[in-house]
């Protein structure tokens, strides 16, 4: 592959590329560049610019346009630039007349069949195509509009967030390489040949009902206004940018926000941006409009009783309000009544915050975070095989990979910039093998090669991973000089003896996982044959009953086959939203100090007791199901909720508005009056990404700055909220930037001890650990030793849910996400992204719909034994029989009122992926729902007495 030239990237010398050299000379400069490395980036490295329309550093190079053409001599015709190979002694000419008349001719020939609308079209100042006939001097147009051209053609303004303007399209194929080869979805083509060719979406369908996954890419890609942001066509060209991370998955995409003023015009792909490399999804690109939205909690608010109306109030008042409530509450009823929750959505500074909070002015270890009801297994299993609780690799690392093992993920639709990436390196030859449930998107990545699926049954994971693992020894596919160097000799064969045992062996777990033992014979080879094998897995790893056995079982795989410590080998949990391992990282559990360091280590309290000036205390505190069960005992009185919607996005929903209901104070910061937020009595502000100053960490524990891009709504940030609560009860901080936050988190946290605003700035971003022995980082983990000094193998055993399908409950209900909305829905719903998904609706198998009578769109009666909800039909073969689906993004769907509040034995991460069900037709919503309906008209109303010009906003 040609290497291309990137103009905004910095190379280096040209030997630092490849050692394989070749010297040329471009108008009489002579230079060396690598093998293989094309003329027109070769010219661009020794500062000379060759026009271009069709070229760009993203893509592979095409040279349909003619305008990067060059002069070679002892060469016949004038060939593209950028579909040619620099070579040992060619000289190039890039300037003469021939080359500028041909260059002249070409661009004549774009305009004439162009509007000429430069005044009023919104690419104006910002058009590559005005750019390029300026650089070739073109200064008129002889060529007439009465003949045939393409200047009626109709526009498509379907999509939401972008117009396809057909008569401004110069046919030169960026947007279609860019959904190919960036994005992989293949969504657009050429249709037509000569002067009737176009851009076509799907089958001559407009963009909205055909594949289309609107990332973007052909948006970015696109050199003229043909493909442009309705954002910019409504508001004009930004005027200044911010670089800055997205708030959503935990890729941790970077971008540059552009803006007019204090306005967001845009959202761009940042090219430096190390998790993306300039490529983005729908979510980031665009659903950013929820940062302005009319229901942004704007004034803080407050009420006795969660039966009365809101009052809104200053800052000072409410901070007070909550202060006094949660002083007197301890005073009756002790120090321990107390307790809070961080947000996986806030800053690590903000974070870190929150749990330093608690431990010092609330004087107990009650602090949890929403990754106990997603990743808490990761951080348990990994800990106890690996030695770290954080994945292994970078992104980058799948490239190398020459199988991918998925368990468990979507990743085309939960993380969908590394799915593209993944994509890439499927179609490169890469096979695949995917452990699920429910067949995914990824396993129709078109022109990839070899991929496997395992169906396996819900809440089968551990006998699956335990059948590949026989597998592997028993035909004698370990890593042996890796097991007998990196791993504990004892562990390891306690373990093979453990796995070795025939009920492990594919043919006697058939029954249980469901999958034919030849499918897992063969997709252990594949795993454990292959140069580099890689493992990504996501939620439907670790929420289940076994889900910390299940992560101790996937190392123990990796660990049996030697795929640690190298790129394109590994261990990857993709984390679900943008900061869940930051909030892991920064001491949210209440076990663990900021680094993993546990509260009973004497030692590393007293490192914090010292910078801190408190006692901490020495046994961890209450896990969030705790909180509620003691809540309802009346043990457990207030709790402030930064960030999380815990009544929507944990399980068992009766249970948890329970919980809520028996507080004295529930204390909610957010931006919206969320579900949680219906039982508070202290409603503070939230500020979203766009409006604070911070970092985050993604799931190869990258660490990027935050950078805010206009003024938060409410007048704070969160950090500053948690401070004024903290020296209202007593506590003082006084802190005056995020940046001194993090100075504090690095004097504590081993992990974090290089890390500082300044080296951020310098290096764009950082991979923890990052210390004194790793100055810059460290990309790939484990790459010569363990922090434990050797892995441990570990045993596991599968032990079968409780829940079980039955005569009752016949079907098993799994959950996951959707490509367009994000966890609750609280951003995404109030975008244009409802376009997409307005509803969870529940996938059934065919066989199930048939035995039910049930048709697409029918209203379905779900019943657990935890409650019942009513969700609308789709007869989908995407599952198997006996199993059905649904996503959790909406609140009215009810969907954690089924889940039933079984959880991990370890973590108590909640197995929301096996609930047993029963569906039937039904005509009404369930009871829930209608009190849900009830309870939301009368906040709404509350709402709106304490602010009647809400509604307005």
């Amino acid at each position: 592959m040609l290497q291309h030239y990137d103009p905004n990237k910095d190379y280096g010398t040209p030997a630092s590329l490849s050692e394989n050299l070749v010297t040329l000379e471009i108008d009489g400069v002579e230079i060396s560049v690598p093998e293989g490395t094309s003329v027109m980036r070769a010219a661009a490295l020794a500062d000379i610019n060759i026009p271009k329309l069709c070229a760009t550093d993203n893509l592979d190079a095409f040279g349909s346009c003619r305008i990067c053409a060059v002069q070679i001599e002892g060469r016949r015709g004038l060939p593209a630039s950028c579909t040619t190979p620099a070579e040992q002694g060619m000289k190039v000419i890039t300037q003469n007349d021939k080359l500028a008349k041909l260059r002249r001719n070409i661009m004549e020939l774009y305009i004439s069949d162009h509007p000429l609308d430069c005044l009023t079209c919104p690419a104006n100042g910002n058009c590559e195509l005005q750019d390029m006939a300026g650089a070739v001097g073109l200064r008129e147009v002889r060529y007439g509009f009465d003949g045939e051209n393409h200047l009626d053609a109709e526009k498509d303004t379907s999509n939401p967030y972008f117009t396809f303007d057909p008569s401004k399209c110069i046919v030169c194929s960026r947007c279609v390489r860019a959904c190919s080869e960036v994005q992989g979805t293949f969504a657009l083509t050429i249709d037509g040949r000569g002067f009737d060719s176009k851009v076509a979406a799907g089958q001559d369908e407009d963009f909205l009902d055909s594949e289309c996954v609107s990332c973007g890419a052909c948006v970015q890609a696109c050199p003229t206004a043909t493909l442009m942001e309705n954002s910019v066509i409504e508001m004009g060209q930004p005027e200044h940018s911010v670089v800055t991370t997205c708030a959503y998955c935990g890729v941790g995409c970077s971008f540059k926000a552009e803006m007019k003023g204090d306005k967001v015009v845009r959202m761009v792909p940042y090219k430096g941006g190390e998790a993306n490399h300039g490529h983005s999804c729908v979510k980031g690109r665009f659903a950013f409009g929820y940062a302005t939205h009319k229901d942004r909690i704007r004034v803080p608010m407050i009420r006795d009783s969660i039966d009365q109306p809101w009052k809104e109030v200053s800052w000072e008042e409410a901070i007070g309000f909550a202060a006094k409530r949660l002083k007197e509450i301890q005073a009756e009823h002790g120090r321990e009544s107390i307790g809070g929750i961080t947000s996986s959505r806030c800053t690590n500074e903000e974070t870190y915050l929150v749990q330093k909070l608690i431990r010092t002015a609330f004087g107990n270890n009650n602090t949890d975070t929403c990754a106990r009801v997603c990743h808490s297994p990761t951080g348990y299993g990994l800990k106890q095989t690996l030695g770290e609780s954080a994945g292994t690799q970078t992104f980058d690392s799948v490239m190398k990979a020459d199988c991918v093992l998925v368990i468990g993920a979507n990743p085309t639709d939960a993380h969908p910039v590394f799915g593209s990436l993944l994509r890439r390196r499927l179609r490169e030859g890469a096979s695949l093998i995917v452990a699920d449930p429910r067949h995914i998107d990824l396993l129709d990545t078109p022109h990839m090669g070899d991929a496997m699926h395992l169906p396996l049954r819900p809440g089968t994971n551990v006998a699956m991973v335990n059948a590949l693992a026989h597998v592997i020894v028993s035909e004698g596919l370990e890593d042996s000089d890796f097991i007998a160097q990196r791993c504990e000799s004892d562990a390891y064969a306690k373990w093979r003896a453990f796995i070795a045992d025939e009920r492990h062996a594919p043919e006697a777990v058939e029954a249980i996982t469901g999958v034919a033992a030849d499918q897992v014979r063969a997709a252990a080879r594949a795993y454990a044959k292959a140069p580099n094998a890689a493992i990504y897995y996501g939620l439907g790893v670790t929420e289940h009953s076994q889900g910390s056995t299940m992560v101790m079982g996937i190392a123990n795989l990796a660990l049996a086959t030697g795929n640690i410590g190298r790129d394109g080998v590994g261990v990857n949990p993709l984390r679900g939203q943008n900061n869940v391992q930051g909030s892991c990282d920064m001491g949210s559990f209440p076990h663990e100090l900021p680094g993993y360091q546990h509260v009973s280590d004497a030692v590393a309290r007293g490192r914090f007791e010292a910078a801190w000036g408190v006692k901490i205390d020495d046994e961890p505190g209450l896990r969030i199901p705790n909180m509620f069960d003691a809540a309802i005992s009346g043990h457990f009185r207030a709790m402030y909720v930064q960030g999380e919607d815990i009544a929507q996005s944990d399980p068992n929903t009766q249970h948890v508005e329970e919980a809520l209901r028996s507080l004295d104070c529930l204390i909610v910061q957010d931006i919206f009056l969320n579900e949680t937020a219906k039982f508070a009595h202290v409603l503070l502000p939230g500020s979203t990404f766009l409006e604070k100053n911070g970092t985050f960490t993604n799931a190869e524990r990258r660490i990027n700055r935050v950078r805010k891009v206009m003024p938060p709504i409410a007048g704070k940030e969160d950090w500053e909220v948690t401070v004024e609560l903290s020296n209202a009860l007593g506590y003082p901080m006084t802190y005056s930037h995020p940046s001194e936050i993090m100075d504090e988190i690095a004097a504590l946290t081993p992990s974090f001890a290089g890390v500082s605003y300044d080296k951020l700035e310098q290096h764009g971003s950082l991979q923890w650990p990052c210390n004194a022995e790793n100055p810059v980082g460290m990309p790939i983990m484990h790459v010569e030793s363990f922090p434990i000094g050797k892995a441990q193998f570990a045993i596991t055993e599968f032990v079968a849910t409780t829940e079980r399908a039955n005569r009752r409950f016949p079907l098993l209900l799994t959950t996951g996400r959707i490509l367009s909305q994000y966890n609750v829905g609280a951003q995404t719903r109030r975008t244009d992204n409802q376009v997409w998904h307005d509803e969870d609706i529940l996938e059934v198998h065919p066989h199930d719909a048939e035995e039910r009578g049930i048709s697409d769109g029918d209203w379905l009666g779900v019943t657990s034994r935890a409650g019942q909800t009513v969700l609308r039909a789709r007869v989908s073969e995407r599952m198997q029989p006996g199993v059905v689906y649904t996503t959790f993004h909406h609140p009215g769907s009810g969907a954690n009122v089924i889940t039933t509040d079984n959880s991990d034995w370890a973590t108590n991460c909640p197995e929301y992926k096996v609930t047993a069900v029963q569906v039937e037709k039904v005509s009404q919503p369930s009871e829930w729902q209608k009190s849900f309906q009830d309870n939301n008209r009368r906040q709404q109303k509350f709402l709106n007495e304490a602010n009647p010009v809400a509604e307005d906003r």
